[in-house]
């Protein structure tokens, strides 16, 4: 039996399915992702391979455009470029869903049994997508699900590519229902004990990581100092920002905090050459509380001048420096520009930076801490291996401003709950323009900061406890779903061609 909902031709299906995913993403909760996949299943189990991977394309173009319509709102870069850059993106990313429709397509057309394999192969593309210098974990399905706390707790263990094989796994129960496929009361049953599992064993996990002052953590206070990045550069300026900056840090040491964290990129110098650094180091002599300043800098080499998005932290002790390691592509570096330098001097409105190589941990009185600038904090691994180094909470620093007040600013702050779960670490976020907050381990908010407000406020930030299963071992379970995804699909194969 057909369902009405699939008597539509693969255009409206792949709209309608495109439509839903694409409305799945913060800041919309991601209740659509549950059924959204179902007319692109239908898709996959009806047409050709070659049909299949167009229909899933633009499904996928539709989706990207409705979550990652922000990339063209950039202020930082030309119209064109911004334009150019959000429609690159768009299409990059849809060549995966492609990929994944032609192939879903092929084993169904061989076997006529490829509905058990769908998650596992979804699993596999979140994964793959995660590599390179175009990895764009940001667009995984976890994504979608931050706002259901019990749901996501189950990526210390298996990553955000968890919540994605859960998500497909009901789509694809749900679609096996709605065919009439199985025993309809069955099916039902089924379907209840996989929708509910994650949500109770996530309210079990929930319980044991809600934060109690029993617990170790350190105060932080955060500046969030709403100031237009464009109008930072600009030379009349200047002076009036460093009193703006210094008057919310005065604000901020008077609240005796054990760290004061800044917005990315905070004041347009070199902090560690400038003279205007001994005045903050000065105050972390007298206050005892050290400062981590997100700021640009440099270093020389045979090669010539080397640029870096770094953070400088002034301790007690004296000063370090991080430099971003996870850049933004043709934003901040044209990718593969670091084994070719000519590459560099196409003009896209990019930085330029140089990427870092040292996974940096903070002295904090008797711990350690690392940072994470903006992007990073959309990478699993960036977090995890600052952790691995025997970082104990984790700071972001962001200047999400070049999104302007987009869905772009809120999917940012979402991801920040995914690493805090992921290997159950305390985070505190300072952006520039918001949104800045503290999240504890078990991914629950306890400060937000909306974008466009200027202030400073302190809270208490969570120490992580141990590695979790995600932080010891990685990505583990997308290894295991790609191995099965192969097994299966030789499987199916020899049973469908037998000798």
């Amino acid at each position: 039996m057909k369902h009405k909902i699939f008597n539509r031709s693969p255009f409206q299906l792949a709209i309608i399915s495109g439509i839903l995913i694409g409305c799945a993403f913060p800041p919309i909760p991601g209740v659509t992702a549950w059924f959204g996949f179902l007319p692109l299943i239908h898709i996959w189990q009806t047409q050709s391979p070659k049909e299949s991977a167009r229909w899933s394309f633009f499904a996928a173009v539709i989706a990207n455009m409705i979550s990652l319509y922000w990339i063209g709102l950039n202020s930082g870069a030309s119209i064109p470029i911004v334009l150019v850059s959000m429609i690159a993106a768009i299409l990059y990313l849809g060549i995966f869903w492609a990929s994944l429709g032609w192939l879903i397509a092929w084993i169904e057309k061989k076997t006529f049994n490829s509905l058990s394999v769908i998650p596992f192969l979804w699993v596999t593309m979140e994964w793959i997508r995660s590599f390179g210098p175009l990895g764009f974990p940001w667009a995984n399905l976890a994504t979608t699900q931050t706002v259901f706390l019990p749901v996501i707790q189950m990526v210390e263990f298996t990553g955000t590519e968890g919540v994605g094989f859960w998500v497909l796994l009901i789509n694809v129960v749900l679609y096996i229902t709605l065919r009439g496929q199985a025993n309809k009361r069955n099916a039902i049953i089924y379907l209840s004990i996989l929708f509910f599992i994650p949500w109770i064993y996530g309210t079990v996990r929930l319980a044991k990581y809600d934060f109690n002052e029993d617990q170790p953590y350190r105060n932080v206070a955060v500046l969030q100092p709403n100031v237009n990045p464009n109008q930072k550069w600009e030379t009349s300026y200047r002076n009036q920002l460093y009193q703006l900056m210094d008057s919310l840090h005065t604000e901020a040491m008077a609240m005796e905090p054990d760290l004061v964290l800044w917005p990315e990129a905070a004041l347009p110098v070199y902090m560690r050459v400038s003279s205007k650094r001994h005045q903050y180091e000065q105050q972390v002599i007298e206050t005892g509380i050290p400062i981590l300043m997100g700021t640009a800098d440099y270093s020389r080499d045979s090669n010539g001048r080397r640029v870096y998005n770094g953070a400088i932290y002034m301790g007690i002790n004296g000063n370090e420096m991080y430099h971003k390691i996870f850049l933004v592509p043709f934003a901040e570096y044209i990718p593969l520009s670091p084994k070719f330098p000519k590459l560099k001097k196409l003009n896209f409105g990019q930085a330029n930076f140089t990427s870092g190589s040292a996974f940096t941990t903070f002295p904090i009185d008797s711990i350690r801490f690392s940072n994470l600038i903006c992007y990073e904090s959309s990478h699993p691994m960036a977090a995890r291996g600052f952790i691995q180094h025997g970082a104990q909470f984790l700071t972001i620093e962001a200047n999400d401003a070049w999104l302007q007040n987009s869905s772009g600013v809120r999917q940012h702050f979402e991801l920040a709950r995914l690493r805090a779960v992921e290997s159950r670490i305390g985070i505190v976020r300072s952006a520039n323009t918001g949104i800045s907050g503290i999240i504890y381990p078990s991914g629950k908010v306890a400060e937000k900061i909306q974008y466009g407000e200027r202030t400073v406020f302190m809270g208490k930030v969570p120490l992580n406890q141990g590695m979790t299963f995600f932080t010891r071992y990685g990505s583990v379970f997308a290894h295991m779903c790609f191995i099965l995804t192969l097994i299966q699909i030789i499987w199916f194969i020899r049973r469908s061609n037998p000798s």
